[in-house]
């Protein structure tokens, strides 16, 4: 016969399995939005100013929208991810794709023969450029993901140092400039940038029927074929979109410090997206994401790291404690490590009572 424990782990396995999806991803999604709230209380008791937001000369400034404009750059990069990834993909060169389209951006400046609107289009082009190659690879010449855009990882550094032969390359152009440093309405531009394509993506995304096309793509590529769901476009679409991200999050960077480093540039930003990706809550086999989520999961990356400055922490533990933090908060969006919680503590509560 079973024990009492068993027989409750298997009555809490009914009852989920029978439960609406809209109640299984409020619970999903429970446990990022809990972390960064205890982030934020951790950061208000170590500064009790670190919510206070006041406003000067025409703009806000405050600890919390330096936290968001900091973000802006790895969020941009994580809204295409995350569409990667929903169709079973995944990008490694997205990194490299700012380096190029900052070196691109930076040496029209330099030319001094190319309108603003123009440097910021050719600066988009080029990242969309670079998504169509590696949607191509990946959707009609079925290269593995992960290996066809490691070759645009590591090729694409190197275009941007060929771009800027060799050299940091620095500008002065007030215009550009104000991609990384404007306000508009007392916020930081670059906030004002990531909201606009925060909301595009949802209207496309949730509005129309291309959602649900990615998600059955992750799901089942095969099946959606056979359903008339065009899975090349889909795949070609999504890594374009990244493309056209990485090259927006480029172009503010380099505007932000008025030059381009090919070097520095978005190294290893690929990581904290992909890692701000699985935080909210995505597949990496596919079929399911979470534009909002994955915003969530930048804020937890980028408060941690504030969190762990601010506590005067020694530098040499920064990289471990971020990592322990982001695995706990992984662990408790397993539903396999919360049921097996709540057998440990069902036995517990078992033995104090045999007691």
């Amino acid at each position: 016969m079973m024990s009492e424990t068993e027989q409750l782990a298997q009555q809490q396995a009914r009852l989920q399995r029978y439960q609406p999806g809209a109640v299984r991803a409020w619970r999903q999604h429970i446990w990022p939005l809990l972390a960064l709230l205890l982030l934020l209380a951790v950061n208000v008791l170590l500064d009790s100013n670190f919510i206070s937001i006041s406003y000067q000369d025409g703009r806000f400034y405050g600890a919390l929208i330096d936290l968001v404009n900091r973000s802006v750059p790895v969020a941009l990069l994580a809204l295409g991810m995350c569409l990667v990834i929903a169709t079973g993909g995944i990008d490694l060169s997205v990194g490299a794709v700012m380096a190029i389209a900052g070196a691109v951006c930076a040496n029209l400046i330099l030319t001094g023969a190319f309108d603003l609107s123009v440097i910021i289009l050719l600066g988009a082009i080029t990242g969309c450029v670079a998504g169509l190659i590696n949607g191509t690879l990946v959707s009609y010449l079925k290269v593995q993901p992960i290996v066809a855009t490691l070759l645009l990882m590591v090729a694409g550094r190197g275009i941007a140092q060929l771009i800027n032969q060799g050299q940091i390359v620095t500008f002065q152009h007030s215009g550009f400039a104000a991609l990384g440093t404007g306000q508009f309405l007392g916020l930081p531009l670059p906030i004002w940038i990531l909201l606009s394509i925060t909301f595009f993506s949802l209207l496309l995304l949730r509005g129309t029927a291309l959602g649900l096309f990615i998600e059955a793509v992750g799901c089942n590529a095969r099946a959606s074929r056979y359903l008339g769901i065009n899975e090349r476009g889909i795949k070609l679409f999504v890594y374009v979109f990244a493309g056209g991200c990485a090259a927006v999050a480029g172009m503010i960077s380099t505007a932000d410090i008025q030059g381009s480093d090919a070097n520095n540039t978005g190294l290893w930003l690929e990581l904290d997206a992909i890692l701000a990706v699985v935080i909210g809550g995505a597949a990496l086999t596919g079929g399911r994401f979470s534009l909002l989520m994955t915003l969530v999961g930048v804020l937890i990356i980028q408060l941690l790291s504030m969190t762990i400055i601010v506590s005067g922490l020694p530098a040499k533990f920064n990289l471990l404690i971020k990592a322990l933090v982001i695995v706990l908060v992984l662990l408790l969006q397993s539903a396999v490590f919360r049921q097996q919680l709540s057998r440990w503590s069902g036995r517990i509560r078992l033995k104090r009572g045999s007691v």
